[in-house]
Formats: C-alpha cells, sequence, structure tokens
C-alpha cells in the first residue's frame, strides 16, 4: 500500500545523541521530516523490561523518564511531553491478546522512546505509546509479536523498536574509538540476515560464538530488533542507515518498507 509507513529499528545509543549536533542525530532529524506524518507511534524499548506480559504505557500524559546517572544537568532537563493514546493501547491489546498485555501507569518515555522520537518530531504533539520487552519470552516469540503488529503499518501507526545491534557497556570505555574486528564481523552478518529475511541466523547462535556473546550480552538492545523484522511484510524492501561502530556499541538502524523514503538519510 503506497500510504503503508515502514518499520524501523533505531540504534540509539548513548542519551548524549539527543542533545548533541552528530551524525545520527541528524539522519533522526531528516528520517522525520521525510515520512508521512504518523497519526500515532508505538515504540518497543530496550530501556523497559518486564517479566510476564508485554506493558504498555496507558497514561492519557506518560512522564519523560530519565533513567540513567552521571550525564549533564542538561539532559535531565530534557522533557518529551507527548500525549498517550487509548485508542491504541486497546488496538495493541486486540492485536495481540489481552492475555499477553497489561496496562501500566507506573513507567513511561525512557531515553530508548525519547531519545529517538525527540529529534524526529520535536514537538511531541503525535500520540505516543511505549511498549516494554517482555524477558520471559524466547527470541522467537518477540518476532511474533512484530508480525501480529504489523497490521498497525496500514493504519497510521508507526512502528519503532529502539536499541542496538552490539551493545556492550563494560566494554565500551575501552574501546571507545575503535572498530574491533568481531563488532564489524557481527554488524555485518546480522545486517545480511536482515536483509535474507533469515529468523534463524538471527535468533540462532552457537556457544562458542564470541561475537555475538560479546554483542548482544545482556540482550535487552538486542530484542528489540526482532520485532521490527518480524513488522516485514510482502514486498518490503531493507535499507540501513547510521550504520556505524564504535567500540563495542553500533549505531545500525534499519528502515524495513519503503526505503525511497529514506533519500540520502545516514549515507
Amino acid at each position: 500500500m503506497s500510504d503503508r509507513l515502514p518499520a524501523l529499528f533505531l540504534g540509539h545509543g548513548s542519551p548524549m545523541t539527543t542533545i548533541t549536533d552528530v551524525p545520527e542525530r541528524r539522519a533522526f532529524e531528516a528520517l522525520g521530516q521525510s515520512l508521512p506524518r504518523p497519526r500515532a507511534i508505538l515504540v518497543v524499548s530496550a530501556h523497559w523490561q518486564s517479566q510476564g506480559k508485554t506493558l504498555l504505557t496507558a497514561q492519557e500524559h506518560p512522564p519523560t523518564i530519565h533513567d540513567f546517572g552521571g550525564f549533564p544537568d542538561e539532559l535531565f532537563q530534557v522533557q518529551y511531553p507527548a500525549p498517550g493514546s487509548a485508542e491504541l493501547v486497546e488496538r495493541i491489546a486486540q492485536l495481540l491478546g489481552e492475555e499477553a498485555i497489561s496496562r501500566d501507569t507506573s513507567w513511561g518515555y525512557d531515553h530508548g522512546t525519547w531519545g529517538v522520537v525527540g529529534p524526529m518530531y520535536p514537538e511531541a504533539d503525535i500520540p505516543l505509546i511505549a511498549m516494554s520487552v517482555n524477558r520471559s519470552l524466547a527470541p522467537e516469540a518477540h518476532f511474533e509479536i512484530g508480525a501480529k503488529l504489523a497490521p498497525l503499518r496500514d493504519e497510521g501507526v508507526l512502528f519503532i523498536a529502539s536499541g542496538n545491534i552490539i551493545h556492550n557497556l563494560r566494554m565500551w570505555r575501552s574501546t571507545i574509538g575503535t572498530q574491533p574486528d568481531w563488532a564489524v564481523d557481527f554488524r555485518d552478518r546480522i545486517n545480511a540476515a536482515v536483509l535474507a529475511n533469515d529468523h534463524e541466523a538471527l535468533i540462532k547462535f552457537a556457544p562458542e560464538d564470541q561475537g555475538a556473546a560479546l554483542a548482544i550480552n545482556s540482550a535487552e538492545h538486542y530484542l528489540p530488533l526482532l520485532y521490527t523484522v518480524g513488522a516485514r511484510l510482502p514486498g518490503d524492501e531493507v535499507r540501513f542507515f547510521n550504520d556505524t561502530v564504535d567500540g563495542s556499541i553500533s549505531m545500525t538502524s534499519v528502515l524495513v518498507g519503503n526505503t525511497a523514503l529514506l533519500g540520502d538519510i545516514g549515507q
């Protein structure tokens, strides 16, 4: 469909990206200007993990959460007062089943959410729902959630998963400014698997696969990718942007859908 919105995986990296003039932030800004304006946005955030059920922000005005420490005061002043959407919550519940979700009023928009949506839509005037990563689920189930939510793309909802394909904070300070062979290799094979729609290659890693062990690490930043790949529909193209590696973190982002919408973003 010509009016179908893409599914996105956005590498969000450090929250400083939100307030710093860096290529990744500029790409997010350009993306927001290039895409058709959505009627609502759904973000699966690596920074909201749950057990048992998938949680959805259910407040009329979810709070902005600063889920980090050790950054400048300017970053803690950032607010993203986008309204929630009871309508979208109910539609998600319909698609996933009431038994799979829970409406939550204790969380809000963490930096996995506002860190990517903020540069795209700085006016914070598009209804927004954040969704947790349910760590009780097997990797295949995250794909399945993405597939169940794919109809939203034809209903004016922009589907975004926010994380990082490579995310190992323990190693980052010692590797900053470098491109370790293991990281580049892992980035390249995951990109190839996404292009090929090879789900097995995205979820099954051998015990001796050191690159996967280092890159995926605690997994919460990698799992959101599976939602975006799961939301791929017949005829969808795939394109990567912000496809960089800095030590043990990659900012690789993925658009699934009409890749012409990207123009020269992130090149």
